[in-house]
């Protein structure tokens, strides 16, 4: 199953809407974003280490996420992030009650090659941010095209949450929502890592008025079918967020 607790999918599957997180303001995001994706890498690589130095096996039991945080000298936030990351790939598991293991880093090697690509590679990150959107105009291609998918009252949902005035409504939750509609699992876990490492303006609400016109007319032709008129209103909310990371740079 695809839905988790903080997913207005799962929700609107449960008949009614989940509450967003608080929001985290725009200034300190671009203040700290800019490092975000290096700063990704090196805990997941830091990471690997500890656990190849620590002897851990496939099975054990990894140190707690206060004693991670301690140990890599990092936030206990960072080592979630990351850890929960890994988790998505099937790096490590985690047991309710027992704590997160070690899995079987052979059969899941997409975080190593893609963390050597990007370091190595000139032109890494804008190829990470293309294929990404890939995933992304897939996604909206697959719910726009399936007369039930598009029916879901998750977009609806989300068209409401938009337009309140005290509402937080991030970035992700447009683009996570539309991948998890399509029920591709594999999508939403290669998604979720390269949106990690395309240090793109996520993780930020949809507050500007031109932002909120744009998101709300893709999800109106989204729910209409109007697959051509909803990958351009897509591109033109795409290059408005990735104007912002390039500024960063």
């Amino acid at each position: 199953m695809l839905y988790g607790e903080e997913s207005f999918l799962y929700a609107s599957k449960q008949g009614g809407l989940t509450t967003l997180p608080a929001e985290r303001k725009r200034s300190s995001f671009m203040q700290n974003s800019q490092s975000s994706s290096k700063r990704f890498l090196d805990i997941i690589g830091e990471l690997q280490s500890l656990i190849k130095e620590q002897g851990i096996q496939y099975g054990d039991k990894l140190p707690s996420e206060r004693h991670l945080a301690e140990q890599l000298q990092v936030s206990r936030t960072a080592v979630r992030e990351a850890l929960r990351s890994m988790e998505l790939l099937g790096l490590i598991e985690t047991r309710r009650g027992e704590g997160t293991f070690l899995s079987d880093f052979k059969k899941h090697q997409l975080v190593e090659v893609l963390s050597t690509f990007i370091m190595q590679q000139a032109r890494s990150v804008q190829d990470v941010v293309e294929t990404r959107m890939i995933h992304e105009r897939a996604a909206i291609t697959t719910v726009t095209e399936n007369e039930e998918l598009r029916a879901l009252p998750v977009w609806k949902g989300m068209q409401v949450k938009l337009n309140e005035e005290e509402a937080v409504f991030l970035r992700e939750d447009v683009i996570r929502e539309t991948i998890i509609a399509t029920e591709n699992r594999l999508s939403l876990k290669i998604w979720f890592l390269l949106k990690q490492y395309s240090g793109v303006s996520f993780d930020v609400a949809i507050i500007a008025p031109e932002e909120i016109e744009v998101v709300g007319a893709l999800l109106e032709e989204m729910m209409a079918g109007n697959t051509q008129q909803a990958i351009a209103y897509y591109a033109q909310w795409m290059n408005r967020v990735e104007g912002e990371r390039r500024e960063m740079e």
